[in-house]
């Protein structure tokens, strides 16, 4: 049982606080707001809460609103109601990634080892640090009597959707048309090319995923993997990786 006159003691106690410490601590860690939040997610009023730790309304009223920091005592009070461990009031909270990448400042680069290349591509994430996927924008261009495009492979995922115009993708030992509209998505560890097949660019998205599968499948016979793989654990290059890209 909390003896009432000891609660009292300790929340007069907290209202002496610095105001300039009181005011960094809480806006760098953000505690009163991570505990309107578990008690929110729960439902849970602020009298019920009080009910729980032996504190009053009125101070955690003030502790959420920031204008009171309670003692660890009262922390591991709180962090027992909601099942969390008190270190939880003092972890970094992760910020949320958010980049805008605006179409005049993308740069425009061709298929690199190729004369002349069979597509220029447009890096869409390049500004994003330590991404999980890679997101291009890639025109493949007609070329009259161009030679059968080389298969290349690397460790992922890749996700493809045809914007404009008519693209031939080789995928292991298929082979598809796509046309605008149509969207595949396929493992990249299997040998794969592509080959604009019509008079007009093929304009796509494509997305390459870093995350290869739990097996690599076998490769594919008649289709060897000629151009640059890229070793596990390494994201396919953007323009910031030597301004290169192997779909």
């Amino acid at each position: 049982m909390t003896n009432p006159a000891e609660v009292t003691s300790e929340e007069t106690h907290k209202t002496q606080a610095d105001p300039e410490t009181t005011e960094r601590f809480i806006a760098e860690k953000h505690i009163g707001e991570r505990i309107r939040r578990l008690r929110l997610k729960k439902s849970m009023g602020l009298v019920e809460l009080g009910k729980h730790t032996g504190l009053s309304a009125s101070f955690l009223s003030q502790l959420e609103t920031g204008r009171v920091v309670p003692t660890l005592r009262n922390l591991a009070r709180i962090a027992m109601v909601f099942s969390k461990d008190l270190s939880y009031f003092f972890e970094s909270e992760p910020t949320a990634m958010f980049r805008i990448h605006r179409q005049k400042d993308r740069v425009r680069l061709p298929q690199t080892g190729v004369e002349p290349p069979t597509y220029f591509f447009e890096s869409l994430g390049y500004m994003v640090p330590d991404r999980h996927m890679d997101p291009y924008f890639a025109e493949f261009v007609p070329l009259a009597g161009a030679p059968e495009p080389k298969a290349h492979m690397h460790p992922g995922s890749e996700f493809l959707f045809v914007l404009e115009g008519e693209l031939e993708l080789r995928h292991g030992d298929q082979e598809s048309t796509l046309e605008p509209g149509d969207s595949v998505y396929f493992d990249s560890g299997t040998p794969h090319s592509y080959q604009c097949t019509g008079k007009v660019p093929v304009k796509c998205i494509i997305v390459t995923m870093h995350q290869p599968p739990a097996a690599m499948p076998a490769r594919a016979a008649n289709a060897p993997a000629t151009g640059r793989t890229i070793p596990p654990g390494v994201r396919a290059p953007g323009i910031d990786d030597k301004h290169t890209s192997n779909f």
